[in-house]
């Protein structure tokens, strides 16, 4: 008795072949775009950081330079008319050790 062998059809064999390629390309493809896409990002995040500084430092620049305003009325002397004036608080700390041994 004679068993036939059968035959490996190479077509199937190459579209399997192809189609792996294929896939592994396709996955290699979109690593890459997803790493310029990351890339991107923070590329535009470091171009407005840096706008930001740049904005915030003249900004800043502008309001040291400016002349700043005088106050519209000057209060009035201690001696004259107190009683429709608001003094400024006078917050006074003093420092108590805590460590202080009771005799």
């Amino acid at each position: 008795m004679t068993t036939a062998v059968p035959l490996i059809n190479n077509t199937q064999l190459s579209i399997n072949v192809t189609t792996k390629f294929q896939e592994q390309s396709l996955y290699q493809s979109s690593g890459a775009i997803v790493a310029a896409i990351v890339v991107g990002v923070i590329v535009i995040f470091t171009v407005v950081l840096l706008i930001l500084k740049t904005y915030n430092r003249r900004m800043r620049v502008k309001r040291e330079l400016e002349p700043k305003p005088s106050k519209p009325g000057m209060p009035p002397a201690l001696g004259q008319n107190s009683s429709g004036t608001a003094q400024n608080p006078v917050v006074t700390f003093i420092p108590v050790d805590i460590h202080m041994q009771s005799r």
